[in-house]
């Protein structure tokens, strides 16, 4: 049954994978939230995603006060009363939880970026990945159909690797053919799945230079959270992953619609 009198705010951001949405109470503490896959009608499925996450919320849609898009796919939302760039929300979301200068790693399923904010949480800066989803969750994805393993077991194999395959293609069709020449010289599975990790948290570091706070996000890290160790070891500070790390750019975009 619907719970009387809630209110809500909504964000919905519609990956080029997967889309989430997220409701904020009155309080603005997260009150639930959906992630699913994106599929071709990018509309549909936000629309699925929200109503799923007012279904675990116990409300309706009537209860939402604004909804704030962002993503990829912003634009089909033909819903939502305002839109918002990914930068916008995923720095807007972080800030809510460390409002202090940071650098933001989100590594998600098409791309990745580095978002740098000042202590009032304006973006002071932004970098984006080549053009080529390697080092993204697609990224993982392949391989891991490539290697014949469910992508759910890469972090636990990464943990047991004893070293570290060195992979130095920069090309997610090169890097396959560099992994099955490695499985076909015999090297372990473990340790090649740690370097296609490490070969994550290099195409990271070349984006730019990361100093004081790291703070990761996407669904890269909430997945496989062995990316933030091997990056902290690299960058030599902990690197930290965000609450709900997966959901921060909805949750940003809730924050926005809060304010409205």
């Amino acid at each position: 049954m619907p719970i009387p009198d809630a209110k809500f705010f909504a964000g919905i951001d519609v990956g080029t994978t997967t889309t989430k949405a997220v409701l904020l109470n009155a309080d603005r503490q997260l009150a639930a939230s959906f992630v699913r896959r994106s599929g071709t009608d990018l509309g549909a499925s936000a629309n699925t995603a929200l109503e799923q996450a007012l279904e675990r919320a116990g409300s309706a849609r009537a209860a939402i006060q604004a909804i704030v898009a962002t993503g990829y796919g912003r634009r089909n939302v033909s819903f939502a009363d305002d839109t918002k760039t990914e930068i916008a929300c995923h720095g807007w979301g972080c800030h809510y939880y460390y409002p202090e200068t940071i650098a933001i790693v989100d590594i998600g399923g098409q791309d990745s970026k580095v978002i740098k904010l000042d202590a009032q949480g304006k973006t002071i800066g932004f970098k984006m990945n080549r053009k080529c989803a390697a080092g993204t969750g697609a990224f993982l994805e392949d391989i891991a159909r490539r290697l014949d393993l469910p992508v759910g077991e890469l972090n636990g194999l990464a943990r047991a690797a004893r070293q570290t395959a060195k992979i130095g293609s920069y090309c997610t069709v090169f890097t396959a053919t560099e992994v099955l020449d490695r499985i076909r010289q015999g090297e372990r599975t473990d340790e090649i799945v740690r370097g296609l990790f490490d070969s994550i948290v290099k195409r990271v570091m070349e984006m730019d230079a990361l100093v004081g706070k790291v703070v990761m996000t996407g669904g890269v890290v909430a997945y496989h959270d062995i990316v933030a160790e091997l990056l902290s070891a690299r960058v030599k500070t902990q690197v930290l992953v965000a609450p709900h790390p997966q959901e921060m750019g909805a949750f940003g975009a809730a924050l926005f619609a809060a304010e409205m």
